[in-house]
């Protein structure tokens, strides 16, 4: 399990976001406050508070490619 910190500033990230998670064969999550939702549903992230850092969690242990596809959002990574 890999959890990296990210900021979503426009729609256009959002639907970058989606398209690379979607390519993942992995579960990946988007957690914002006590909402977690599953970051292929782009509807679902329209509910997050985006003002804020968004936690994504991608269930794997080598997500390197979805990182190589999302670097611009990534703030922080554990």
């Amino acid at each position: 399990m890999k959890i990296i910190n990210i900021k979503l500033s426009s729609i256009e990230d959002i639907r970058t976001l989606v398209d690379s998670v979607t390519l993942c064969p992995y579960d990946v999550e988007l957690s914002s406050g006590s909402y977690t939702i599953d970051a292929k549903s782009i509807m679902g992230i329209f509910g997050l508070d985006l003002s804020k850092s968004i936690t994504m969690t991608a269930f794997t242990d080598d997500c390197s490619e979805l990182l190589e596809r999302i670097g611009d959002f990534v703030l922080s990574q554990e």
